[in-house]
């Protein structure tokens, strides 16, 4: 590895910076994590039924409510659990399975140094954060507008790994 930074920096190449190298990972490894967790709510999906979420959901919440009727969070739970149906689990299931499953493949191609993955998770992350953009507009909350920050400086992160990794093969490769 010290042979390629060295050749890399004679010939003009940015040097890498551990700091945005080890964030770059880590950034990577939530979203693969985040993708797995995806994964797992959608098949849950797939074999829960409505009525035992939302029964779930009155068990989880029947304490916080004992202790404060008015709770913002787990009246919203409730009022969300009671609107589920069939239709509704089944295209979350597929939703997460598919969101899920991209990001886990291209998470791990990425961590393999697959370098057609960056453009692929840079263009997925776009259309997230133009959704998430969406969303903000017509619904505030503060958890999507952290994750559409979070979605955006992964991206920028998986732009500048991208664009050091394509450079440092291109001196490679130069006689």
């Amino acid at each position: 590895m010290d042979g390629v930074l060295t050749t890399c920096q004679h010939h003009g190449v940015a040097a890498p910076s551990p700091g945005l190298d080890r964030a770059f990972r880590i950034a990577i490894v939530l979203k693969g994590l985040d993708g797995v967790l995806e994964l797992a709510g959608g098949i849950a999906l797939l074999f829960v039924s409505p009525a035992s979420i939302n029964h779930l959901v009155r068990w989880a919440t029947a304490h916080e409510l004992a202790q404060d009727p008015n709770d913002l969070v787990a009246r919203h739970l409730l009022h969300s659990a009671s609107q589920l149906t069939t239709s509704s689990t089944v295209y979350g299931a597929i939703y997460l399975l598919v969101h899920g499953g991209t990001k886990v493949v291209l998470i791990v191609a990425l961590l393999r140094g697959k370098l057609w993955a960056y453009p692929w998770l840079i263009g997925l992350l776009v259309v997230f954060i133009v959704y998430q953009s969406y969303r903000l507009s017509y619904r505030f909350t503060v958890g999507l507008l952290l994750l559409t920050l979070f979605d955006l400086a992964v991206t920028a992160l998986t732009w500048r790994e991208w664009r050091t990794r394509r450079e440092g093969a291109a001196v490679l490769a130069a006689p």
